[in-house]
């Protein structure tokens, strides 16, 4: 990866919630995850997520997402990656007592 394509990717370890980070890909998953996001071409932010360790990415249900700028620099996407974050930390609704997967 070159300096340029790193300078435009972000990665965070976090826990999800019970309900788990909805995928397009795989449905929900849970426990141990990474956070990654990148900047792409239109000025959005693509978020991806893998189980921490693993190669295999899944893209969040919702994404790409527009920064809160609306056209993402570095620092722009430092903080919609944070805010991404965010969402995918907070549990969701709860429904027949169970917690639904958060998405984008």
């Amino acid at each position: 990866m070159g300096e340029a394509e790193s300078n435009r990717l972000l990665r965070s370890t976090f826990v999800s919630t019970t309900g788990g980070v909805m995928t397009d890909e795989v449905g929900a998953i849970t426990g141990e995850l990474e956070l990654q996001s990148r900047l792409t071409p239109d000025g959005g932010i693509q978020a991806m997520v893998r189980y921490a360790g693993a190669q295999d990415l899944y893209t969040v249900s919702g994404s790409p997402v527009r920064a809160v700028s609306g056209y993402a620099e570095q620092a722009e996407h430092r903080a919609t990656h944070e805010r991404i974050l965010e969402m995918l930390t907070t549990p969701g609704r709860v429904e027949s007592g169970n917690e639904k997967p958060v998405d984008l």
